[in-house]
């Protein structure tokens, strides 16, 4: 470690070294009380062979009262170990020996949500990535990997359920109306997976016999009320138990599989072997609470951890720097889940939509890092989109070199070779290259350059010798730390259609089979690949699938994107023709808006529309998709000379020009997507819903009276809160008293129901009417609001620092003094979501004008704000 100018430290991946102990056993005995916790700790500490030198160690810890220090069993003198903020530095310890420890903490004050905390009453924990060190002295890194015995004492009346990782393997009353629960954990794990919960909680329960046969025990712990909501969650672990074994050939190891989902959480999710946390958002679900958006986004989360168990559990990280190892990796695999279990082409767009409106904006900021960084000041600031969501792509593509078969081969190879340690991305790859025989040691540029690439196409087609030739140039811009990149290893996948709409077979060998995708290996700067035996002139079909988490550039014309925009077979390259057509559109009139000229709808868009709401009977969702016009987060990345509320007033034209020329045809497609069936979370109905509220929200673009009464009838007859908030949101922009009538009733019917009421939250924040601003600061003082829980203030502040038009309108910037505020004010509170919430003041230099300087004088403000954690400290100087 080294230090920056402000004391905080700096960690470097370059710096890493083994530890001196290793803590083959613990055992903690933790007395629960209402106004402290004692905890006492006995580790089984024996010197690392692989260390260089084991003359002291150094333990983490953070808060903590040292109340006693013992070494077999007797008491340490004073000169024996140094106690620090941090932690405690022992001396001269033998190679072999108990380490015990009896340390006080105070969970009912711990507004930090890390460590162990109350929640609702309950106690719970949360100790990824460093928060173990907040619940007794400890080697908190992941490659230190041990077993657990837990004793958990507490009130018997008020705490009844007292769980943690493992196993139970007894239980028993104390004097004064107090028990005791002892669990074992079999697994080594790393300390970030330790979980503990004491509380009083609804069950549910079912049981899972794996394919081997062995039952497993399936408990959720859910708040008290809320049991009935729990059933989807439960029953898509379920399915991720048994698609995990299909699919990877996992199965799962302990006897026990519970979850316990909580109020107060920063996180959506925590992999905690055998005992998984939740924020009660990504478990509590009915119709009449959940869109079809929150029931994908639970099944997402519940495989997600459930895979978590071999990805991330079984073998873990070395350090931090290879977070990527486990979250990419398992996003992949969640990735595969999701398509799986509902309609493939629907999952697979918003993957990239995600990937193109929030990683892409996380490249081209100040905050850009490669998937597995070199250094950090605070670990919590590298759980981002690009470890997340670009790192799961980078598995796909190794998965599209290899293909599927070798591919699983590689992922057996790496879970029995590995099962047990702490490894790193480099462990990862190597075993692919010994299961394929390829080499892809340029493949891993991608875990260490920033940036995303950008790929140049342009064609050549020769009539007489009926060859296309694609020329490929790529290069990736500059970011924070790395001005000059290497050329990436990446697979494009491509395709053609004719001028008719028609699929042409592709080889670029003759001895090879066509096929309708090609995938071409890029490597070089510029590459060039010539395809013979093409007929007629190709339309490219460029980045199918997805293939490379990559920027494309051809210079397309307005035809051929039409062609594509009806015709390609890819859905994700049709939507992206689509895209870039609404894109090229909106510039246009942006452009014209700002020149104060006769705003113009490109002709070519307006019918290519025209044609996807008349066939949109046969696919619903895709239709959905290609109504979308690109968000306001992505258009502000393609050009920042642009005003941000110039784009918004081209999207409103552009919206208000396809609803007045298909009016009758989208009130008719809207009448004939109703249905009388009840609810069902499947993808043939979210594809109904999505086209129908599609539709809607088109209609009342129109502004005529008839649609905005249309949307409020929908939202006083729907029978589920997909078609109630549909109708909601098609309401919350525009100027009318049934938005404030049904925005009334909502809460009046709600407000019982705290992940309801944050959709409520979060509509006020995100309405683009005047006065937004001053409706949030309303809604602080009001009683749905806590400053403390996160879930609250994701929906209002932050949702608030992502409605472009909300927070750039006041042209003083008093949205962005506002954002300061509630940084340094939830500083004090939970420094992690305070962390979160100053990225909405990070990408001051897209703004050309005025807001640029105001914008970045608020976040000069925060930086120079004596005493910020770490986590508000790094994004903020990083930015500046």
């Amino acid at each position: 470690m080294s230090q920056d100018v402000t004391n905080n430290p700096v960690v470097y991946l370059k710096d890493y070294t083994p530890v001196s102990f290793l803590i083959d056993d613990v055992d903690l005995h933790v007395d629960l009380h209402e106004d402290h916790t004692r905890i006492v700790s006995t580790l089984s500490l024996r010197a690392n062979p692989a260390a260089e030198s084991c003359s002291e160690l150094f333990l983490n810890g953070e808060d903590l009262l040292l109340e006693a220090i013992e070494c077999d069993g007797v008491a340490l003198s004073k000169d024996a170990y140094t106690v620090s903020e941090h932690g405690v530095l022992l001396h001269d310890l033998p190679s072999q020996c108990q380490l015990t420890t009896t340390v006080v903490i105070h969970p009912e004050t711990n507004t930090l949500l890390m460590g162990l905390y109350q929640s609702s009453g309950n106690f719970c924990t949360q100790c990824e990535a460093e928060g173990f060190r907040r619940i007794t002295y400890f080697l908190d890194r992941p490659d230190v990997m041990s077993r657990y015995r837990v004793a958990i004492e507490a009130d018997q009346a008020r705490y009844p359920m007292l769980l943690s990782n493992g196993n139970c393997l007894a239980e028993r009353q104390l004097p004064n109306g107090r028990h005791e629960v002892v669990w074992q954990d079999p697994s080594l794990k790393p300390c970030y997976l330790f979980a503990l919960v004491a509380g009083d909680f609804d069950l549910i329960e079912d049981t899972f016999t794996t394919c081997s046969g062995r039952p497993v025990e399936l408990r959720f712990y859910l708040e008290k009320g809320f049991k009935e909501q729990g059933y989807f969650a439960l029953d898509a672990l379920k399915r991720a138990m048994r698609w995990d074994e299909e699919v990877y050939r996992r199965e799962y190891d302990l006897d026990i599989y519970m979850v316990v989902a909580v109020s107060d959480f920063t996180m959506g999710a925590m992999e905690n072997k055998g005992l998984n946390i939740f924020n009660t958002s990504a478990v509590l679900a009915k119709p009449d609470t959940a869109t079809d958006a929150d029931y994908a986004w639970i099944e997402a989360v519940v495989g997600h951890e459930y895979f978590h168990n071999w990805s991330g559990n079984r073998v873990t990280c070395r350090d931090w720097f290879q977070l990527t190892l486990k979250e990419g990796l398992t996003v992949f695999r969640e990735h595969g889940f999701s398509m799986d279990m509902c309609s493939a082409s629907m999952m697979r767009l918003q993957q990239v939509q995600g990937m193109r409106n929030a990683q892409f904006a996380e490249d081209a900021g100040p905050m850009a890092h490669p998937i597995r960084s070199a250094s950090y000041i605070e670990i919590n600031n590298f759980y981002t989109a690009t470890v997340y969501q670009k790192g799961a792509e980078v598995i796909r593509m190794v998965e599209t070199f290899l293909g599927k078969t070798v591919f699983q081969q590689g992922m057996d190879l790496y879970f029995s070779r590995f099962d047990g340690q702490a490894v790193t991305t480099e462990d990862f790859i190597a075993v692919m290259e010994e299961v394929s025989g390829r080499d892809l040691t340029q493949f891993k540029r991608w875990y260490d350059q920033a940036g995303t690439p950008e790929l140049t196409i342009s064609q050549d087609y020769s009539v007489d010798d009926h060859t296309w030739t694609l020329h490929v140039k790529q290069q990736c811009p500059s970011t924070p730390g790395q001005t000059e990149k290497q050329p990436f290893h990446l697979p494009l996948a491509i395709g053609a259609v004719d001028h008719t709409g028609q699929p042409i077979e592709l080889s670029l060998d003759a001895s090879n089979e066509s096929s309708e995708t090609l995938v071409l290996d890029v490597t070089q700067p510029e590459q060039s690949f010539t395809i013979e035996g093409v007929s007629s002139q190709p339309v490219p079909s460029l980045l199918r699938e997805f293939s490379a988490p990559v920027k494309v550039h051809y210079d397309y014309t307005v035809n051929e994107l039409s062609t594509l925009i009806q015709h390609d077979s890819d859905p994700v390259a049709r939507w992206d023709a689509g895209q870039t057509l609404m894109s090229s559109a909106l510039t246009t009139i942006a452009q014209q808006y700002e020149s104060q000229q006769t705003l113009v709808m490109e002709p070519a868009l307006t019918h290519a529309l025209g044609q996807v709401i008349e066939r949109a009977v046969e696919d619903p969702m895709m239709a959905a998709q290609l109504l979308a016009f690109p968000s306001m987060a992505y258009l502000m990345q393609t050009d920042s000379t642009i005003d941000v509320l110039s784009w918004h007033e081209a999207r409103q034209f552009a919206e208000r020009v396809v609803a007045d020329v298909y009016e009758d045809v989208l009130l008719q497609a809207y009448h004939q997507s109703q249905s009388t069936e009840p609810y069902q979370f499947n993808a043939q109905g979210y594809a109904r819903r999505s086209w129908m509220n599609t539709c809607l929200a088109y209609l009342v673009k129109t502004q005529k009276a008839s649609h905005l009464k249309r949307a409020f009838e929908q939202y006083e007859q729907a029978d589920n809160m997909t078609d109630t908030m549909a109708a909601l949101q098609a309401l919350n922009h525009q100027q009318t008293d049934l938005r404030d009538k049904a925005l009334g009733t909502f809460y009046e019917q709600w407000q019982h129901e705290p992940l309801v009421i944050n959709k409520w939250l979060g509509l006020h924040a995100s309405t683009t009417l005047p006065h937004c601003l001053e409706q949030v600061r309303e809604l602080m003082q009001h009683q749905a609001f806590h400053l403390s829980n996160p879930n609250n203030v994701y929906a209002l502040i932050r949702g608030y620092a992502g409605n472009p038009v909300g927070f750039h309108s006041p042209v003083d910037g008093q949205g962005y003094a506002f954002i300061a505020d509630q940084v340094l004010a939830l500083d004090a509170i939970n420094s992690l979501v305070a962390g979160r919430i100053v990225r909405g003041l990070m990408n001051w230099r897209q703004l050309t004008d005025a807001r640029g300087q105001l914008m970045r004088s608020q976040l000069e403000r925060v930086a120079n704000t004596a005493g910020l954690s770490s986590d508000v400290y790094e994004v903020a100087h990083k930015s500046l």
